[in-house]
């Protein structure tokens, strides 16, 4: 948690130091506007609203993760409990919980699939876009585990995926 408030606040400082500018005068020369241009400004705030973008899926998710251990174990305790009372209620209950949690892998396959399609499509993130590919097929994978009711090892998979946006973050600044 800590690494990624580092992690957070380097970005932000990274950002910022991006968007300053400063004029320069020249002594013996024309004076010279040393502003950067639109296209500049243009690109730089593009890779501001696509660091963003991946800070937030990485916030998303690792507050997913950290709550994911806990509610897996419970599920399997549920389920064991369950099968000695057969206690339908519960095991409803329980059911409805899974589905929950199924649901939550394939919002995250949906949402890493829609920033995979932001970079490839969007011009000055295509470099970008090759250190984020494969981090929708790594919640897809987590998302059969999960549906599969393999839960912890759906969790390990997106612990891989959170590696990968990080690394984007870290080459983006």
């Amino acid at each position: 948690m800590r690494t990624l408030a580092i992690l957070f606040c380097v970005l932000l400082l990274a950002t910022t130091c991006v968007s300053q500018t400063r004029k320069r005068k020249t002594t013996g020369r024309a004076s010279t506007n040393s502003t950067p241009s639109a296209a500049t400004t243009a690109v730089a705030q593009v890779r501001t609203e696509a660091a963003t973008r991946v800070a937030n899926q990485v916030k998303n998710l690792t507050a997913f993760l950290y709550l994911l251990g806990g509610v897996s174990k419970r599920i399997e305790e549920i389920d064991a409990a369950a099968k000695s009372t057969e206690n339908a209620t519960v095991v409803q209950q329980n059911e409805q919980n899974k589905t929950k949690l199924r649901s939550a892998f394939t919002d995250f396959r949906v949402g890493l699939d829609q920033l995979e399609i932001y970079f490839r499509s969007t011009p000055g993130l295509q470099s970008y876009y090759l250190k984020l590919a494969g981090s929708a097929e790594g919640a897809a994978t987590a998302e059969n585990l999960a549906a599969s009711g393999r839960f912890d090892q759906a969790g390990r998979t997106m612990l891989g995926v959170a590696n990968r946006l990080t690394d984007v973050l870290l080459i983006m600044r």
